[in-house]
C-alpha cells in the first residue's frame, strides 16, 4: 500500500468514529477490554499515531496497526469484510 492509500483508509475511519460520536482513548495495554466503545475509542487514537509512523517511514508498524484497527471495526459490525478489503485494494 502506498501512503496515499494507507491515508485514505485512515481518513475514512476517522470520518466513521466522528460520525459516531467515538471519542479517542489510549486503553492501558495490561488490562482486558471490558466495553467495546473503548476498543472503538482507543482504535480512534490510534490514527494519529499511525500517521506519526507513517512520516518516521514505519511502514511495518503501520501495517500491523491498520489490521488491527480494521479487525475490530469488523468485530464491532461497523463494516463488512468486503468493505475493509476494498479500502486497502489499490486504485483501478
Amino acid at each position: 500500500m502506498t501512503n496515499k492509500k494507507i491515508q485514505e483508509a485512515i481518513d475514512i475511519y476517522r470520518k466513521e468514529f466522528i460520525k459516531r460520536g467515538i471519542g479517542k482513548i489510549d486503553y492501558p495495554h495490561d488490562e482486558i477490554l471490558l466495553y467495546p466503545k473503548d476498543g472503538l475509542e482507543h482504535c480512534h487514537g490510534m490514527l494519529d499515531k499511525m500517521e506519526e509512523f507513517m512520516k518516521e517511514g514505519r511502514k511495518d508498524k503501520v501495517y500491523r496497526w491498520l489490521g488491527f484497527v480494521q479487525g475490530v471495526l469488523w468485530s464491532q459490525h461497523i463494516y463488512k469484510l468486503d468493505d475493509l478489503k476494498n479500502h486497502n485494494r489499490k486504485d483501478a
